[in-house]
Protein backbone atom coordinates (compact mmCIF):
# COMPACT_ATOMS: atom_id res chain seq x y z
CA UNK A 1 0.00 0.00 0.00
CA UNK A 2 1.19 3.50 -0.81
CA UNK A 3 1.00 6.32 1.72
CA UNK A 4 -2.17 7.66 0.12
CA UNK A 5 -3.78 4.21 0.10
CA UNK A 6 -3.11 3.82 3.81
CA UNK A 7 -4.68 7.21 4.53
CA UNK A 8 -7.71 6.33 2.41
CA UNK A 9 -8.11 3.09 4.35
CA UNK A 10 -7.96 5.04 7.62
CA UNK A 11 -10.73 7.34 6.39
CA UNK A 12 -12.95 4.66 4.86
CA UNK A 13 -12.56 1.80 7.35
CA UNK A 14 -11.18 3.21 10.61
CA UNK A 15 -12.35 0.17 12.57
CA UNK A 16 -10.25 -2.26 10.50
CA UNK A 17 -7.03 -0.97 8.97
CA UNK A 18 -4.35 -3.53 8.15
CA UNK A 19 -0.89 -2.28 7.19
CA UNK A 20 1.10 -4.68 4.99
CA UNK A 21 4.84 -5.22 5.01
CA UNK A 22 6.89 -2.31 3.72
CA UNK A 23 6.15 0.26 6.42
CA UNK A 24 8.21 -1.28 9.21
CA UNK A 25 10.51 0.58 11.57
CA UNK A 26 12.31 -2.14 13.46
CA UNK A 27 9.63 -4.25 15.15
CA UNK A 28 7.00 -1.50 14.79
CA UNK A 29 5.11 0.28 12.03
CA UNK A 30 6.62 3.67 11.09
CA UNK A 31 5.47 6.17 13.73
CA UNK A 32 4.82 8.94 11.22
CA UNK A 33 2.35 6.69 9.42
CA UNK A 34 0.62 5.71 12.67
CA UNK A 35 0.21 9.37 13.65
CA UNK A 36 -1.04 10.24 10.15
CA UNK A 37 -3.68 7.48 10.27
CA UNK A 38 -5.02 8.62 13.63
CA UNK A 39 -5.04 12.23 12.40
CA UNK A 40 -7.04 11.26 9.30
CA UNK A 41 -9.61 9.50 11.49
CA UNK A 42 -9.83 12.60 13.69
CA UNK A 43 -10.24 14.86 10.67
CA UNK A 44 -12.95 12.60 9.25
CA UNK A 45 -14.83 12.82 12.55
CA UNK A 46 -14.56 16.62 12.85
CA UNK A 47 -14.67 17.80 9.25
CA UNK A 48 -12.54 20.47 7.62
CA UNK A 49 -13.96 23.68 9.08
CA UNK A 50 -11.28 23.98 11.74
CA UNK A 51 -7.62 23.44 10.85
CA UNK A 52 -5.43 21.43 13.18
CA UNK A 53 -3.20 23.63 15.32
CA UNK A 54 -1.32 21.05 17.38
CA UNK A 55 -1.05 17.33 18.01
CA UNK A 56 0.41 15.63 21.09
CA UNK A 57 1.40 12.06 20.22
CA UNK A 58 2.48 9.20 22.46
CA UNK A 59 3.71 5.91 21.05
CA UNK A 60 2.43 3.58 23.75
CA UNK A 61 3.48 0.26 22.20
CA UNK A 62 4.80 -0.98 18.84
CA UNK A 63 2.15 -1.63 16.20
CA UNK A 64 2.59 -4.69 13.97
CA UNK A 65 2.07 -5.18 10.25
CA UNK A 66 -0.63 -7.50 8.91
CA UNK A 67 -2.69 -7.24 12.09
CA UNK A 68 -5.93 -5.18 12.12
CA UNK A 69 -5.80 -1.75 13.74
CA UNK A 70 -8.88 0.06 15.02
CA UNK A 71 -8.84 3.86 14.99
CA UNK A 72 -11.03 5.34 17.72
CA UNK A 73 -11.86 9.03 18.03
CA UNK A 74 -13.45 10.79 20.99
CA UNK A 75 -14.65 14.40 20.80
CA UNK A 76 -13.69 15.85 24.17
CA UNK A 77 -15.06 19.34 23.55
CA UNK A 78 -16.44 21.32 20.63
CA UNK A 79 -16.22 24.94 21.73
CA UNK A 80 -17.06 28.12 19.87
CA UNK A 81 -13.56 28.34 18.44
CA UNK A 82 -11.57 25.24 19.39
CA UNK A 83 -12.33 21.52 19.21
CA UNK A 84 -10.33 19.01 21.24
CA UNK A 85 -10.24 15.38 20.14
CA UNK A 86 -8.59 12.26 21.47
CA UNK A 87 -7.58 9.60 18.98
CA UNK A 88 -6.38 6.07 19.64
CA UNK A 89 -4.93 3.33 17.48
CA UNK A 90 -5.83 0.01 19.09
CA UNK A 91 -4.38 -3.35 18.07
CA UNK A 92 -5.38 -6.64 19.71
CA UNK A 93 -7.01 -4.73 22.56
CA UNK A 94 -3.86 -2.67 23.29
CA UNK A 95 -3.59 1.08 22.69
CA UNK A 96 -0.49 1.47 20.51
CA UNK A 97 -0.69 5.17 19.59
CA UNK A 98 -2.45 7.99 21.41
CA UNK A 99 -3.05 11.42 19.85
CA UNK A 100 -4.61 14.52 21.40
CA UNK A 101 -5.52 17.10 18.79
CA UNK A 102 -6.41 20.77 19.03
CA UNK A 103 -8.34 22.10 16.03
CA UNK A 104 -9.02 25.83 16.00
CA UNK A 105 -10.95 28.16 13.72
CA UNK A 106 -9.22 31.32 12.53
CA UNK A 107 -10.06 34.46 14.50
CA UNK A 108 -9.33 38.14 14.13
CA UNK A 109 -6.37 39.29 16.19
CA UNK A 110 -4.12 42.33 16.47
CA UNK A 111 -1.18 39.98 17.08
CA UNK A 112 0.67 38.88 13.95
CA UNK A 113 4.25 37.62 14.19
CA UNK A 114 6.04 36.47 11.06
CA UNK A 115 8.08 33.29 11.42
CA UNK A 116 11.86 33.77 11.34
CA UNK A 117 13.48 32.77 8.05
CA UNK A 118 14.60 29.21 7.54
CA UNK A 119 18.25 28.67 8.51
CA UNK A 120 20.84 28.43 5.78
CA UNK A 121 20.67 24.98 4.25
CA UNK A 122 22.95 23.60 1.54
CA UNK A 123 21.03 23.44 -1.72
CA UNK A 124 19.42 20.17 -2.68
CA UNK A 125 21.91 19.76 -5.52
CA UNK A 126 24.82 20.21 -3.07
CA UNK A 127 23.48 17.79 -0.45
CA UNK A 128 24.50 14.18 -0.08
CA UNK A 129 22.97 11.59 -2.35
CA UNK A 130 19.64 10.15 -1.26
CA UNK A 131 19.92 7.61 1.53
CA UNK A 132 19.28 4.24 -0.17
CA UNK A 133 17.00 1.60 1.23
CA UNK A 134 19.30 -1.19 2.38
CA UNK A 135 17.38 -4.27 3.58
CA UNK A 136 18.44 -5.17 7.08
CA UNK A 137 20.24 -1.84 7.54
CA UNK A 138 17.76 0.97 6.98
CA UNK A 139 14.11 0.76 8.15
CA UNK A 140 11.62 -0.72 5.68
CA UNK A 141 9.56 2.46 5.51
CA UNK A 142 12.54 4.33 4.00
CA UNK A 143 11.71 2.87 0.59
CA UNK A 144 8.67 5.19 0.62
CA UNK A 145 10.59 8.39 1.43
CA UNK A 146 13.69 10.13 0.15
CA UNK A 147 16.15 11.83 2.54
CA UNK A 148 19.23 13.82 1.61
CA UNK A 149 21.55 14.79 4.47
CA UNK A 150 22.84 18.36 4.43
CA UNK A 151 23.59 19.08 8.13
CA UNK A 152 25.26 16.89 10.76
CA UNK A 153 26.09 13.24 10.43
CA UNK A 154 24.40 9.97 9.58
CA UNK A 155 23.28 7.65 12.38
CA UNK A 156 26.12 5.88 14.21
CA UNK A 157 28.80 8.01 12.53
CA UNK A 158 30.25 9.41 15.77
CA UNK A 159 29.34 12.97 14.78
CA UNK A 160 29.05 15.17 17.88
CA UNK A 161 27.04 17.97 16.26
CA UNK A 162 23.82 18.92 18.04
CA UNK A 163 22.12 19.66 14.71
CA UNK A 164 21.02 17.37 11.91
CA UNK A 165 18.88 17.79 8.85
CA UNK A 166 18.49 18.17 5.14
CA UNK A 167 15.89 17.57 2.46
CA UNK A 168 12.98 15.14 2.53
CA UNK A 169 10.03 14.13 0.38
CA UNK A 170 7.59 11.28 -0.09
CA UNK A 171 8.39 9.14 -3.12
CA UNK A 172 5.90 8.66 -5.96
CA UNK A 173 3.66 11.52 -4.80
CA UNK A 174 3.89 14.16 -7.48
CA UNK A 175 0.17 14.95 -7.64
CA UNK A 176 -2.29 16.00 -4.98
CA UNK A 177 -2.10 18.65 -2.30
CA UNK A 178 0.17 18.31 0.71
CA UNK A 179 -1.68 18.27 4.03
CA UNK A 180 -0.84 17.79 7.69
CA UNK A 181 -0.78 13.99 7.34
CA UNK A 182 2.06 14.30 4.84
CA UNK A 183 3.94 16.63 7.19
CA UNK A 184 3.72 14.05 9.97
CA UNK A 185 5.48 11.53 7.75
CA UNK A 186 8.13 14.01 6.58
CA UNK A 187 9.06 15.10 10.11
CA UNK A 188 9.13 11.63 11.63
CA UNK A 189 11.08 10.16 8.72
CA UNK A 190 14.28 11.43 10.33
CA UNK A 191 15.98 9.26 12.94
CA UNK A 192 16.28 10.35 16.58
CA UNK A 193 18.69 13.27 16.61
CA UNK A 194 21.05 11.60 19.10
CA UNK A 195 21.83 8.60 16.88
CA UNK A 196 24.58 10.33 14.83
CA UNK A 197 26.49 10.80 18.11
CA UNK A 198 26.85 7.03 18.52
CA UNK A 199 29.75 5.10 17.00
CA UNK A 200 27.96 1.78 16.66
CA UNK A 201 24.36 0.72 15.97
CA UNK A 202 21.87 0.92 18.85
CA UNK A 203 18.11 1.08 19.12
CA UNK A 204 16.33 4.42 19.48
CA UNK A 205 12.72 5.49 19.19
CA UNK A 206 10.30 8.34 19.79
CA UNK A 207 8.50 8.28 23.13
CA UNK A 208 6.42 11.45 22.92
CA UNK A 209 6.01 13.91 20.10
CA UNK A 210 4.35 17.33 19.94
CA UNK A 211 3.90 18.98 16.56
CA UNK A 212 2.38 22.39 15.76
CA UNK A 213 1.32 23.47 12.29
CA UNK A 214 1.78 26.92 10.74
CA UNK A 215 -1.73 27.73 9.52
CA UNK A 216 -2.95 28.44 6.94
CA UNK A 217 -0.87 25.65 5.50
CA UNK A 218 1.27 26.61 2.52
CA UNK A 219 -0.11 25.25 -0.77
CA UNK A 220 2.33 22.55 -1.89
CA UNK A 221 2.22 19.38 -3.94
CA UNK A 222 2.32 16.17 -1.92
CA UNK A 223 5.65 15.15 -3.46
CA UNK A 224 7.51 18.45 -3.03
CA UNK A 225 10.88 18.61 -1.30
CA UNK A 226 10.92 20.15 2.19
CA UNK A 227 13.72 21.27 4.50
CA UNK A 228 14.15 19.76 7.97
CA UNK A 229 16.42 20.75 10.82
CA UNK A 230 16.58 19.35 14.37
CA UNK A 231 18.66 20.31 17.40
CA UNK A 232 19.37 18.05 20.35
CA UNK A 233 18.87 20.27 23.40
CA UNK A 234 19.60 17.74 26.14
CA UNK A 235 20.28 14.04 26.53
CA UNK A 236 20.89 12.01 29.69
CA UNK A 237 20.00 8.66 31.25
CA UNK A 238 18.87 7.14 27.97
CA UNK A 239 16.50 9.95 26.94
CA UNK A 240 17.04 12.78 24.49
CA UNK A 241 15.08 16.00 23.99
CA UNK A 242 15.05 17.72 20.62
CA UNK A 243 13.39 20.63 18.82
CA UNK A 244 12.86 20.64 15.06
CA UNK A 245 11.15 22.50 12.26
CA UNK A 246 10.03 21.80 8.70
CA UNK A 247 10.03 24.39 5.92
CA UNK A 248 9.03 24.41 2.27
CA UNK A 249 11.80 24.45 -0.33
CA UNK A 250 11.56 28.25 -0.51
CA UNK A 251 11.73 28.70 3.26
CA UNK A 252 8.10 28.97 4.40
CA UNK A 253 7.55 27.53 7.87
CA UNK A 254 5.29 24.45 7.83
CA UNK A 255 5.57 22.86 11.26
CA UNK A 256 7.35 23.02 14.63
CA UNK A 257 8.17 19.78 16.41
CA UNK A 258 9.40 18.57 19.79
CA UNK A 259 10.30 15.00 20.62
CA UNK A 260 11.42 12.98 23.61
CA UNK A 261 13.32 9.96 22.38
CA UNK A 262 14.69 6.85 24.03
CA UNK A 263 18.13 5.54 23.16
CA UNK A 264 19.45 2.17 24.27
CA UNK A 265 23.15 2.95 24.41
Amino acid sequence: MTFEQVLEAARAHPDNVCIPEGWGQGRAIFGGLMAAMVFEAMRARLGHDRPVRALAITFVAPASSNTPICLEVELLRHGSGVSTLLGRAVQQGQVVTLVQGSFGAARRSVVSVIAPPAPQMPALEESAAAVPHLPGVTPEFMKNLELRWAIGGLPFSGNDSRTMGGWVRLRDLQDGEMNEAHLLALVDAWPPSVLPMLRQPAAGSTLTWTIEFAQPLRALNAGDWCQYRVETEYAHEGYGHAAAALWSADGALLALSRQTVTVFA
